[in-house]
């Protein structure tokens, strides 16, 4: 029997330490004046360009790790030097896994070298896909995708929100609806290259938190995009809204069972973004420890007081278990274990609520300095708040869960 281990490989430190070296050195000493600027920290994009880390290769590597823990490691590390920069350096990854996931090799081949550009000419890419009347609700989508046959061109309309980098991308990855009959199973993936007329930026967001990261709507407009930007081709889309029909004509639990599937979609990604939550929750416990070390209050220093040790204690702890909950979700993931309770949204549930409260009591160990921008706890807090909001919110997170352990049509 193989001797059971949660030591990482040297390999794997290797890549640890790499990463944290990156963040150390070019993210977070960077981080206070792009959050301040409330725009795309581009300088620091070429960088991790020119080192490797922001290209398809190497998120690929960290995807094949045998063990699963190759992306939540990496996350971990570069959200660790700061959120808003590292979903800027990160995002583009969202529309790229688009592709990989329902494009042939040749669209892979095609469009994902465009989303990343070059060391000399970086670019980012964005996927879109929420609306202002369809978050959670990813059946309420209205943006739709008509087929012209005379010209094998599809023609897109709508508004997309929230789309990270949308409108300053080059390529960008719009889901529409095919056939509104069908709700979420009617959906389809499309490419948008560059300067395709009709698509632009609409509102450009201005957030509590994240503020290096580029968030605004994409308004699509009687877009026009040919028949090979459809990520799968016609053919394969025609097969399955062929059998997505048949299956609708089934009521009762089979259809609450499709209804379950929609809503349990994204289960195996969203372990990378409690990553992201354990790396800001684990630099703002480290920020209130070394202050409760070095701060003294009543001649001795504040971590010798009950009230302010045990709270790091419990930040610690949770942090870890935060880990432990990604890394077995990434694991279960990688090797094709099933979630039979749900636990790529536990993973997500528990690392985003742990990071919202860590970062809280960090504000609270550093007291008034732990309130100003003169500390980096107050941007980590602030940027904490999105991990229980996207890739799907606490509440659906809950959600997932209950339904799977109960198997009952929970709302």
């Amino acid at each position: 029997m193989a001797e059971f281990t949660m030591e990482l490989s040297d390999e794997q430190k290797e890549v640890r330490d790499w990463l944290h070296g990156f963040a150390a050195d070019v993210i977070r000493p960077a981080a206070a004046e792009w959050d301040e600027r409330e725009e795309t920290p581009w300088p620091v994009i070429q960088e991790a360009a020119k080192v490797g880390i922001y290209s398809l290769d190497f998120y690929a590597q960290q995807f094949f790790d045998p063990t699963g823990l190759g992306i939540p490691m990496a996350m971990e590390e570069l959200f660790w030097g700061d959120a808003g920069i590292a979903l800027s350096i990160v995002g583009t990854g969202l529309a790229a896994v688009g592709v990989l996931a329902n494009g042939t090799e040749e669209q892979i081949g095609t469009w994902i070298p465009q989303m990343y550009g070059d060391v000399n000419d970086v670019k980012v890419a964005a996927f879109c896909s929420s609306e202002p009347d369809a978050g959670s609700d990813v059946a309420s989508m209205r943006t739709r995708a008509v087929y012209d046959e005379a010209k094998d061109e599809w023609v897109l309309s709508g508004t997309k929100t929230w789309a990270t980098n949308g409108g300053i991308a080059g390529v960008h990855v719009v889901v529409a609806v095919v056939d509104p009959e069908l709700g979420s199973k009617g959906h389809a993936s499309f490419i948008v290259p560059p300067n395709t007329p009709g698509l632009s930026q609409g509102q450009k967001f201005k957030k509590h938190g994240i503020r290096a990261s580029h968030t605004a709507e994409v308004v699509l407009e009687d877009v026009r995009v040919p028949g090979s930007c459809l990520l799968g081709g016609k053919d394969k889309l025609d097969e399955r809204l062929a059998r997505a029909r048949e299956r609708a004509k089934s009521a009762g639990k089979d259809g609450e069972r499709l209804k379950n599937a929609a809503m349990a979609t994204f289960e195996a990604s969203r372990p990378a973004v409690g990553a992201m939550a354990v790396g800001t929750a684990r630099a703002a416990y480290e920020e209130a420890l070394e202050y409760a070390k070095t701060r003294t209050q009543f001649g001795r220093p504040i971590i010798d007081n009950q009230g302010v040790a045990f709270q790091l204690a419990d930040m610690r702890t949770q942090i870890d278990a935060a880990r432990l909950l990604v890394w077995r979700a990434s694991w279960m993931a990688t090797t094709g274990k099933k979630f039979e309770s749900a636990e790529g949204s536990m993973s997500k549930l528990f690392a985003s609520e742990t990071a919202k409260k860590v970062t809280a009591q960090a504000i609270q160990i550093l007291g008034g300095n732990g309130f100003t921008r003169e500390y980096p706890v107050e941007r980590m807090h602030r940027d904490a708040a999105i991990y229980t909001i996207f890739e799907g919110t606490s509440e659906i997170q809950r959600l997932v869960i209950a339904r799977t352990l109960s198997g009952l049509p929970i709302r």
